[in-house]
C-alpha cells in the first residue's frame, strides 16, 4: 500500500494486511443504507474506504466521536470495531476495500 491512508483511530493496518473484498463504486444514491447507519467492522477487518469523486463525511460513533469530510482522491482507514457511519455530502462516488491479515477473512 503506497498511498497516503487518513487514519483517525487505531489499530492500524498492520505489515502484511492483503485485501480480500472490493465493493462498489457506489453513487451517492446507491450507497447501501447500512453504511449510513452507525455499524462497525468485524473483529480483524480493516475498510479502506476510497472516495473517487465527490465528497462524503465519515462520521465516527464512538466514545471519542468526530467527524471528517472525505474528498475525492482521499483514502479513510477505518479500523475493526469502531463505530462509524457515512453521511454524503451531495453527488459522491466510493469504493471500499476490505482488509485483513488472513485473506480468507
Amino acid at each position: 500500500m503506497d498511498k497516503t491512508l487518513i487514519a483517525d483511530r487505531k489499530p492500524p493496518l498492520p505489515p502484511g494486511a492483503t485485501a480480500y473484498r472490493q465493493i462498489g463504486p457506489f453513487a451517492a444514491a446507491d450507497i447501501p443504507a447500512g453504511f449510513l447507519r452507525e455499524h462497525r467492522l468485524k473483529p480483524g477487518a480493516w475498510g479502506l474506504l476510497h472516495v473517487v469523486a465527490g465528497a462524503i463525511r465519515f462520521r465516527w460513533d464512538d466514545d471519542r466521536g468526530g467527524a471528517r469530510r472525505i474528498a475525492a482522491g482521499d483514502t479513510m482507514l477505518i479500523p475493526p470495531g469502531v463505530p462509524h457511519h457515512l453521511e454524503p455530502e451531495g453527488p459522491v462516488t466510493i469504493t471500499i476495500e476490505f482488509w485483513a491479515l488472513n485473506a480468507a477473512a
